[in-house]
């Protein structure tokens, strides 16, 4: 029987296609179950009180055997994206950087906070995660 991974993956919002397309490579990979906590834009914490944000983000990525980072250029802007990996450390959770498809610059907000850093390669990911989650 497969295990299931419960999978944050740290991401930013103006780029969400490459958590979309994340999800998708993931969820296509045959016996590999997975199960994403992160907060998407189809599906907010509906609240400004950003308290009351980062205790929602703490809890899902406690509840995370892993979290994924995607590594794009856009990672470096994205205050969220470095509070949620610095969280994710303080937690004690392994990080994976994944960098998205073509990506030839990688951010140093994640790459300096992942364990290992892999491409856009299915077998690449699910292997670090097989490795690397709880």
């Amino acid at each position: 029987m497969a295990k299931d991974y419960k999978i944050f993956i740290s991401h930013a919002w103006d780029h969400d296609n490459d958590l979309k397309d994340l999800q998708d490579l993931l969820n296509k990979r045959g016996y590999f179950n997975v199960e994403f906590k992160e907060v998407t834009k189809d599906d907010p914490i509906d609240s400004e009180n950003a308290k009351y944000i980062k205790r929602v983000l703490s809890n899902k990525i406690e509840e995370s055997d892993i979290i994924l980072g995607l590594a794009g250029m856009y990672a470096s802007y994205s205050d969220w994206m470095e509070w949620e990996l610095d969280k994710a450390l303080e937690k004690g959770k392994n990080i994976i950087g994944v960098i998205p498809w073509g990506q030839q610059k990688t951010s140093n907000t994640v790459t300096e906070r992942s364990k290992e850093d892999v491409r856009w390669n299915t077998d690449s990911i699910v292997n670090a995660i097989r490795y690397w989650a709880d």
